[in-house]
């Protein structure tokens, strides 16, 4: 599993003119079953979204894609981790430690 972290690197007025773009690449890694969660961070200086079923090459290809990122407004911190304790709603994605 992913947590993705964005940070805005440019005035939120370039931010703003992409999101339109950034929500149809949201949307499509919803449908293919990649993002579980997403949302602005507060204060409102980038956003954060939750991630698996991909492994950290793929990962790095998605988030690369964003417009945000292509477009050079945010830079992504990726932390890969082990969700070794999940809600039962997100009981599918529940992982265990590597040996």
């Amino acid at each position: 599993m992913f947590i993705l972290e964005l940070t805005y690197t440019a005035p939120i007025e370039r931010v703003d003119a992409l999101l339109d773009a950034h929500v149809e690449w949201l949307d499509a890694q919803y449908a293919a079953g990649v993002f579980l969660a997403s949302g602005r961070k507060n204060p409102r200086d980038g956003g954060i979204i939750l991630a698996a079923g991909v492994d950290r090459a793929e990962i790095e290809k998605i988030t690369a894609a964003d417009p945000f990122s292509a477009e050079g407004v945010c830079a992504y911190r990726i932390t890969e981790f082990y969700a070794t304790k999940t809600a039962d709603g997100i009981a599918a994605y529940r992982e265990e430690l590597p040996s």
